[in-house]
């Protein structure tokens, strides 16, 4: 079955961290006008959750539309245990192919935080990180699948080669 929570991301009171921060910190001067306007904010009108696709699609004021599966979402979560706590501190996530997610809880009004079924539950998505993962969707899948096949691991949940890429052999992200 499939969860909407369009009441949630739907109506007044988002706002994005790239609209907070993009109006002109600077006065104008009388008789200028700026060269640029202001960055609209990105605010979600519509977030469903298919389960049996495993696909998150989410639907935007500006009319985009993204179906952003489970498994991506997963090996890109913004928290630390998957981007590490600076550059060069990713982990690159294995055997994630048939992760799905067990709830999707709103954050304030700027964010959702998805518990996945491997028990990863500390990525808090903005609806600016949701976007930007749909505007580089392909190009971040492909970096992915390189990132794999390099690393001589796999996608496949149980997959020998992975016992290397997780902690103690299991599936947890081992960092926190």
């Amino acid at each position: 079955m499939d969860r909407v929570l369009a009441s949630e991301a739907r109506g007044r009171g988002f706002e994005s961290r790239r609209a907070r921060h993009s109006l002109r910190s600077e006065p104008l001067r009388p008789g200028l006008l700026p060269t640029t306007l202001p960055t609209v904010p990105i605010t979600p009108t519509n977030i469903t959750l298919h389960a049996s696709s495993r696909v998150l699609e989410i639907e935007y004021e500006d009319g985009q539309r993204f179906r952003l599966p489970f498994e991506f979402l997963r090996v890109y979560s913004p928290s630390a245990e998957v981007r590490g706590h600076g550059p060069g501190q990713e982990t690159l996530q294995v055997g994630k192919k048939d992760v799905t997610i067990t709830a999707l809880q709103p954050v304030g009004h700027y964010a959702v935080q998805p518990n996945f079924s491997d028990g990863h539950t500390s990525g808090i998505y903005s609806w600016d990180y949701l976007y930007e993962l749909g505007v580089n969707q392909e190009r971040m899948w492909a970096e992915y699948l390189a990132a794999l096949d390099a690393a001589g691991a796999s996608r496949e949940p149980g997959a020998p080669q992975n016992v290397a890429f997780t902690p103690g052999g299991n599936a947890s992200c081992g960092h926190h």
